[in-house]
C-alpha cells in the first residue's frame, strides 16, 4: 500500500509505501501521541479514512525528508491524499473477489480491478503484507 500525496499544482505525486510494520518505534510512538489512539487502531483508522490518523502519516512521512517540518505545518485537501494499494495487493483482492463476488456483479467487479492493477505501482520489495498491524 502507498501513501499519496499531490499538492494542488504539483506535476508527480510523492509517494511512500505505507507498510505499519515497517515504521520506527519512535514514529509510532509519536503517531500514537498525535493521534491519541494505540498503534493498532491507528492503522485501522488510516485505512477508514480518519483525517486526524492520515495527516499524523503524512507528518512522519514527510518529516523523514525534511526534519524541520512541524505537524500543525501540515494541512491538505482531502483530494490531495490518498492511499493505494500496489499491484500484489489488487491481485490478491482480485483473486479473492473472483471466489466470493456474487455472479451477477463478479465480471464488472472483476473489470475494474484489472484497470487498477494495470496502472498499480509494485511493491517495492517481497510479499504483500496486510494493511493492518495486529
Amino acid at each position: 500500500m502507498y501513501l499519496v500525496y499531490q499538492p494542488e499544482g504539483s506535476d508527480e505525486p510523492q509517494r511512500w509505501p505505507y507498510q505499519p510494520t515497517k515504521l520506527m518505534s519512535a514514529e509510532r510512538e509519536r503517531l500514537e501521541r498525535l493521534t491519541g489512539r494505540n498503534f493498532s487502531e491507528f492503522t485501522q483508522a488510516v485505512i477508514k479514512g480518519n483525517s486526524l490518523c492520515r495527516r499524523a502519516l503524512l507528518f512522519v512521512f514527510l518529516k523523514r525528508a525534511h526534519p524541520t517540518t512541524r505537524f500543525e505545518d501540515v494541512d491538505y485537501a482531502w483530494d490531495e491524499l490518498r492511499l493505494e494499494h500496489s499491484k500484489a495487493e489488487l491481485m490478491i483482492i482480485r483473486e479473492q473477489a473472483a471466489e466470493t463476488v456474487s455472479a451477477d456483479v463478479r465480471d464488472a467487479v472483476l473489470a475494474q480491478l484489472d484497470a487498477e492493477i494495470a496502472d498499480a505501482h509494485e511493491e517495492p520489495e517481497g510479499k504483500a503484507l496486510p494493511p493492518i498491524a495486529g
